[in-house]
């Protein structure tokens, strides 16, 4: 079977894939009030284009798909590309992430276009927190996206939860409450300086060992679990009795680069080995070039670094590379 191993010896078998830099929300921890200059369509990638990517890395050991953006659901006719995307051959798994806002309508077509999983984002169960945070409304219309997954068939359904310190801290205790009333897995993200490591980020950023007290002062017993699928980078935990689990994934206080299994490609065009780091291979001009294509991604390995050392900006200390000044929403989630 055919594997990309990078230099440090790790596997990569997973591609996140962005599909749009634009998003119908404007989350603090994204992209500035103003928003951003969003792609002219003609520098976005067509679904040939990524489906041509795609192949190339299937054929090379790629298996996990995830479906990103901004927002990915903005992207006309996307259940077409995931329909486009099941077919190729290895491919075995494919996930999107979503803020959930026009999931209602979608989660049927995206079901049967051979969608597997959704990672919802959701920071807030408070409406008026969630215009503050989100920058905008729509409370109502992620809690019924959720409900439409469920309806759809998808299992497990993840609620991506973003921690922001003095902002939803005090909502930790009610999501684990969700995720021991419902069959949701919540994990707690902890807030990452991508595009805009200033004071602000190191205002607002908490490390997840307060999720863990939390847990503890609510007199919850909960155990780590290892057999949720997909769970990638997350450490998860079931609390006794839950229908649903917990789980922390925390890239700045204990990140999990030794076992980075991932490259990103962004909307653009740009294979990027690491999220933080500026390194970027832009693929348009290589598609229909298989073997060049091939050795896009053996570079990407090739330059990508041991970790991206975000504790060492947390720190104010210096580090080893450039960090990139794209914003999450311009990368992919």
């Amino acid at each position: 079977m055919n594997e990309m191993i990078d230099r440090f010896g790790r596997i990569h078998n997973y591609l996140r894939i962005s599909v749009t830099d634009q998003c119908n929300l404007r989350c603090v921890y994204c992209m500035p009030e103003e928003g951003l200059d969003f792609l002219e369509s003609e520098h976005v990638m067509s679904f040939e284009e990524i489906e041509a990517v795609v192949k190339t890395g299937a054929s090379m050991g790629i298996r996990k798909l995830r479906i990103t953006g901004g927002e990915p659901l903005i992207r006309k006719d996307i259940e077409l590309l995931i329909a486009k995307l099941a077919a190729i051959p290895g491919i075995d798994d494919i996930a999107m992430t979503t803020n959930g806002i026009l999931l209602e309508k979608k989660a049927e077509a995206l079901k049967a276009a051979g969608l597997n999983r959704v990672n919802i984002s959701l920071d807030t169960l408070d409406p008026s927190k969630f215009r503050m945070i989100s920058r905008n409304g729509g409370l109502d219309k992620v809690i019924r996206g959720i409900e439409a997954a469920a309806r759809a068939g998808f299992h497990p359904i993840k609620i991506n939860c973003v921690l922001l310190k003095g902002i939803n801290e005090n909502e930790i205790a009610k999501f684990l409450e969700l995720s021991l009333n419902e069959p949701l897995h919540v994990r707690f993200i902890e807030y990452m300086p991508i595009g805009h490591a200033d004071e602000n980020w190191k205002k607002h950023y908490l490390p997840l060992s307060r999720v863990m007290e939390i847990a503890e002062d609510q007199g919850h017993h909960f155990a780590r679990i290892n057999d949720l699928q997909g769970n990638g980078p997350s450490e998860d935990y079931q609390i006794q009795g839950a229908q649903g689990t917990f789980g922390l994934i925390h890239p700045v206080s204990n990140h999990f680069c030794e076992r980075c299994n991932r490259l990103r490609l962004t909307a653009d065009g740009s294979l990027k080995p690491c999220l933080y780091w500026v390194d970027e291979l832009n693929v348009r001009p290589l598609i229909g070039d298989e073997e060049a294509l091939k050795q896009l991604f053996m570079k990407a390995l090739d330059i990508k670094p041991l970790n991206h050392e975000m504790a060492a900006k947390l720190a104010d200390e210096n580090q080893s590379h450039q960090p990139t000044d794209r914003r999450m929403s311009q990368i992919g989630g």
